[in-house]
């Protein structure tokens, strides 16, 4: 399949594994934060790590939009069904996020609550059409590459005359959270970052610019990455002589997609709909200034928070359960005492072991955590 299987090709891949080795300065250690989940999951399908030299580590950060959703965002969702009764549209990889007291969609669900996974906006717009009576509420979530389509819903609901149709909008921003980790690493002990893998699809969105302050303001070089394994390592390699260099720029090895302005349509679309929250949380950041969307006013007879308003407690993550530090890039999944005994991807205990995206379930899955125990 063009633009996949040349991608993965083995014996590229040693090569380039070969020339990493060459590259690398014994003297120094690269420490690599990989900021989208997808990303982390391919270091680790592919075994990348594996393939590094000792001193060239991977650094798991806030890149999967499930994860870093808090708890209380999910304890709101459900108290707005429950409360309200709407009907909820979800993803499916949100439905299983432990909410507070073990709660989760899912069994606010199977106790009774109208909550509909979804798999696209489109299915919730045809839920809305097709149970006029009721009112429908999108559960949005996800970085700026699913916040154009929520946009493409909104407006379309206001087209259709959809007046039973609004948004729980939950959409966080990629560059607010880098500089939240850069400003929180100064001063958290163990956390040195000396390059990023920047994400893909969020970046075929914003493009390049977004990332530049991380170089011209922080000295760190930031590498846009494809998601397939030669994607992973040839960025690996450009942020390795960067540092080398002494140089801090804002690279592109995922140019068959990104471009160095994005994509401007889909841009103006989410700016039309949508502005800054001048504050959100996110779990392992806590509250970071600027790093969300809220929908317009122009469009507020579309947002749920508005129509359905709910009180929600300030609730903590499940005690022992590390997933906040590892979201931030302190520590591993295996250095966390619930990892692989009572939290597994059948029984998870945090946000990072249910999603698809997330460091936790990406260890578990490829066997990292039997490689730690041996």
């Amino acid at each position: 399949m063009k633009y996949v299987d040349e991608f993965r090709d083995g014996e590229v891949a040693r090569r380039l594994a070969a020339a990493i080795h060459q590259d690398v300065d014994e003297r120094c250690s690269y420490q690599l934060m990989e900021f989208c989940g997808g990303h982390t999951h391919a270091v680790f399908r592919y075994g990348l790590q594996d393939l590094m030299p000792e001193n060239v580590n991977f650094l798991h950060g806030p890149g999967c939009p499930v994860c870093v959703l808090p708890v209380g965002r999910i304890d709101h969702a459900i108290k707005l069904v429950q409360e309200h009764d709407v009907i909820l549209c979800s993803y499916g990889d949100l439905m299983r996020v432990p909410a507070s007291g073990r709660n989760s969609l899912m069994k606010a669900k199977a106790a009774g609550a109208d909550i509909h996974m979804v798999y696209s906006t489109e299915d919730a717009l045809k839920l809305a059409e097709q149970n006029s009576k009721r009112q429908v509420v999108f559960f949005a979530i996800g970085f700026e590459t699913t916040t154009p389509p929520t946009a493409v819903a909104i407006k379309t609901a206001e087209n259709r005359g959809l007046k039973n149709f609004s948004v729980f909008c939950n959409h966080v921003l990629t560059p607010a959270a880098i500089l939240h980790i850069l400003q929180s690493s100064e001063g958290e002990e163990g956390l040195n970052i000396d390059g990023f893998i920047g994400p893909s699809h969020v970046s075929s969105i914003i493009g390049l610019k977004p990332y530049r302050f991380v170089a011209d303001q922080y000295n760190k070089p930031v590498v846009i990455a494809g998601f397939e394994p030669l994607d992973v390592m040839l960025s690996t390699q450009m942020l390795i002589r960067q540092v080398n260099e002494g140089r801090a720029e804002v690279e592109n090895e995922y140019t068959r997609v990104v471009t160095e302005s994005g994509n401007i349509k889909a841009q103006r679309l989410v700016d039309e709909v949508f502005e800054l929250r001048d504050s959100f949380e996110w779990r392992g950041l806590g509250e970071v200034p600027d790093s969300a969307l809220k929908i317009r006013a122009r469009f507020s007879e579309f947002d749920a928070e508005l129509r359905f308003p709910v009180t929600v407690s300030e609730v903590a993550d499940v005690k022992g359960c590390e997933c906040p530090a590892i979201l931030r890039g302190v520590m591993k999944p295996t250095e966390c005492k619930l990892f692989g005994t009572i939290c597994t991807p059948e029984s998870p205990m945090g946000a990072c072991m249910v999603s698809s995206e997330g460091a936790c379930a990406a260890y578990y899955v490829f066997g990292r955590h039997r490689e730690a125990v041996a």
